[in-house]
């Protein structure tokens, strides 16, 4: 060993280069967790010219000015300071102070040209779909007079973009929009201090649509949310369902119930509704408000629909789904069906305390309609008649034919006419987007709402695209020995010229089927060395495992026990790690969204230094064009807002994408339900290091052991006295003297 090498590594260290003490690139928080901030032209400029040319003109310009300069003093750390309070010149009358804690302070708000520049210097696109207004509650009568002409435009006019109220500190929540005290405490304590794009743009509308924008009243909007994965759309939804909780029990005063169903959120997998349960924990601390798990055991109060005639309505809703029989069940409904909890036997004396209920959509249907109710009669169903809010979060899993019937389901069992609906993803394709408008103004048809809330969506950047600070890598290994080739380069990374960062644990690794992961893992377990923690280092976790089970795991993973997670895609959405530093598709998604909400994994919260690797070979060829397309669409993003983009070093190049076949859309549906076909269960390709002569080795010994199984069981079959003799001929034995 070089001593003079090892003790000269302090004074010659480069800040370039990860060192193993040093911090990883994707963990801790960040300053500022916006993906985007472009400038705009002219924008920064207008202020300052206001404040030289304007600044001592007149009384009305100088207290203009004087409100710019508040405006440039407050702090950047503590958001929640009252603003210009410094400054003040007069002392509060003791009236004044004993009203002031009640009263929020007025409303400062930005002209519609600063509103503009804010939205897109942040990339924030707000469209209304319809509803709303007077134009959506227009008779069906006057549609027949219309022309084609009178239609078009009637659609655009839905479909015209505004500029609402953007949220540019968190302090604003409390001050302008009226946010309880405690809730932004509690945002200080779990440490935000600048909203994100989707936070940005959501909440003002969520909380007070008519401070957000004109001539839209203060009972809702049916909002759509559109923004990159671990952008912070979690927050976006939990801050309005708590401080409505808060505003009901004030406006209601002692009549108000301590504890009323008021909000659910319906997640498509256990893991992300636990998340999402302990995250509104946190923000709901001190304030009385509950946020609950769904169980088997849980009951709510519920009431019969069938006694109100709804049950007619459900039964159609029953029967819509485009053609899905509900026969087939993806791996996130399998595994609610699987779920198990410790207090299921024991029967609660009384329905649950619940202000907001978390759930997955087959456990609280259950609860809806249960099978002994339906086999006595289908149309006895209950409702949840004090549900104000339903949140979708990954609205388009949801409203997927797999699980369609049961998100509908639901969505009729709340039965409200003041119903919020706002729906949340990183990847909404147009289909679901014009079924959720469709259902909308069907249910304000049969409830007989005059004026139903206007539906408006918020994109974030480019529609069903990955998350700009990700860096993408697409690898080519022709067959499936060379993916356990290079993973295992992967596990020792070697830095190259032009090789661009290296992945470096922790990370994930996604497979098509749950047989694969299994494999995978037992091939990889062993190949990190016992001093580093030898097989403890790599995990597997999958629908087959029990909760306990892959609650631990997830533990472990989180505490950076577990270096190497493999998975399949019950991870893939939602679910946030902070610290991960790198995702792996070992085998090609099933479709461009797939993509999307893998990567999404790391690169949370605006944290620089996550890699994405996908392999792909021979068979993937062919689906390989809709992944390529999403990296350059990404890599795109990123660099629309630098001055200069270097497209050279891009992963997909043009001559790659034009070289790529296209993917007919029966293929595409396909393999976005089945996956490739070799990579199923009995088919060709498999994990394993092992040779074609020991594989066919072994496929003989179990061939043979279960012939001789199946040669027991005819025998015994066949003496077991189905007329046949021992010998099995067959004939019938006629006694002693036959």
């Amino acid at each position: 060993m070089d001593i003079f090498k090892v003790l000269s590594r302090g004074i010659k260290s480069n800040p370039k280069k990860h060192t193993p003490g040093s911090a990883l690139p994707s963990a801790g928080a960040r300053p500022n967790p916006q993906f985007f901030h472009d400038e705009v032209a002219g924008a920064a400029s207008r202020g300052k010219k206001r404040k030289r040319r304007k600044g001592a003109a007149s009384g009305e310009n100088n207290n203009e000015a004087s409100r710019d300069d508040d405006d440039s003093d407050i702090s950047d750390v503590d958001y929640f300071a009252p603003k210009g309070a410094a400054k003040k010149t007069k002392e509060p009358t003791p009236t004044e102070q004993a009203e002031s804690p009640k009263e929020p302070r007025k409303p400062k708000l930005l002209d519609e040209e600063e509103c503009r520049a804010t939205l897109k210097s942040h990339r924030l696109k707000f469209t209304i779909l319809g509803g709303g207004g007077e134009a959506s509650a227009a008779p069906a009568k006057k549609k027949v007079k219309k022309g084609e002409e009178e239609k078009e435009k009637e659609k655009e006019k839905h479909k015209e973009q505004i500029f609402p109220q953007p949220l540019t500190a968190f302090g604003e929540l409390r001050y302008v929009y009226g946010v309880a005290p405690q809730v932004s405490d509690n945002l200080v304590r779990q440490g935000f201090r600048v909203p994100t794009e989707v936070q940005m743009g959501s909440l003002p509308l969520l909380l007070r649509p008519g401070v957000a924008v004109k001539g839209v009243g203060e009972g809702g909007v049916d909002f759509l949310g559109v923004a990159p994965t671990g952008s912070g759309k979690t927050i976006s939804f939990l801050i309005p369902a708590i401080d409505a909780v808060l505003r009901r029990r004030a406006e209601e005063g002692g009549a108000a119930e301590e504890n009323m169903l008021q909000a659910v959120v319906v997640a498509p997998t256990r893991e992300l509704a636990s998340q999402i349960v302990n995250e509104g924990r946190k923000l709901a601390i001190g304030t009385g408000v509950r946020v609950v798990l769904m169980k088997r055991s849980l009951r709510l109060v519920a009431e019969d629909l069938a006694k109100k005639g709804d049950g007619e309505a459900d039964g159609e809703a029953a029967s819509e789904g485009e053609g899905e029989d509900g026969s087939q069940q993806s791996e996130e409904e399998s595994e609610v069906e699987k779920e198990e909890n410790e207090g299921d036997l024991k029967e609660p004396k009384g329905p649950a305390r619940v202000d907001i209920l978390v759930t997955t959509p087959k456990t609280l249907l259950n609860l809806l309609s249960g099978e002994k109710a339906v086999a006595k009669n289908p149309k006895a169903k209950k409702a949840l008649p004090t549900v104000r809010s339903l949140i979708l979060d990954e609205a388009d899993v949801l409203l997927d034919p797999i699980f369609r019937k049961q998100t509908m389901a639901i969505w009729r069992a709340c039965t409200r006419p003041d119903l919020a609906l706002t729906c949340w993803s990183a990847t909404m394709a147009s289909n679901i987007e014009a079924l959720i408008t469709k259902e909308l103004e069907k249910r304000a048809r049969r409830l007989s709402i005059g004026h139903p809330y206007p539906v408006i969506r918020l994109v974030v950047g480019l529609k069903d695209t990955a998350v700009p600070n990700v860096t993408h890598k697409l690898i080519y290994t022709a067959t499936e020995e060379g993916k356990l080739l290079a993973i295992r380069q992967l596990l020792h990374p070697v830095s190259e010229p032009g090789s661009g960062p290296p992945l470096r644990p922790p990370f994930l690794v996604f497979t098509q089927t749950i047989e694969r992961a299994q494999a995978l893992h037992d091939e990889l377990k062993y190949d990190i060395p016992l001093e580093a923690g030898g097989s403890a280092r790599v995990a597997v976790l999958h629908s087959s495992l029990a909760d306990s089970v892959r609650s631990k795991i997830m533990a472990r993973f989180r505490a950076g026990e577990v270096w190497v997670l493999i998975t399949t895609d019950i991870l893939a959405r939602g679910v946030d790690f902070a610290g991960v530093n790198g995702v792996v598709n070992y085998d090609v998604p099933g479709s461009a969204a797939a993509y999307v909400h893998r990567v999404g994994r790391t690169g949370r919260a605006g944290r620089e230094g996550g890699v994405a690797v996908t392999f792909y070979t021979k068979d993937d060829i062919p689906f390989v064009k809709s992944v390529a397309n999403v990296i350059a669409a990404s890599e795109k993003q990123a660099s629309s807002g630098k001055a200069s983009a270097d497209t050279s070093n891009s992963t997909v190049q043009k001559w790659l994408l034009d070289a790529l076949p296209k993917v007919a859309k029966e293929d595409k549906r396909k393999l976005k339900v089945r996956g490739v076909e070799s990579r199923r269960a009995g088919g060709k390709a498999s994990i394993t290091t092992k040779s074609t002569w020991e594989l066919r080795k072994e496929r003989n010994k179990l061939g043979a052991i279960e012939a001789s199984k199946r040669k027991k069981r005819e025998a015994g079959k066949n003496w077991g006295g189905k007329g046949k003799d021992q010998d099995g001929s067959g004939e019938e034995w006629g006694g002693l003297d036959d």
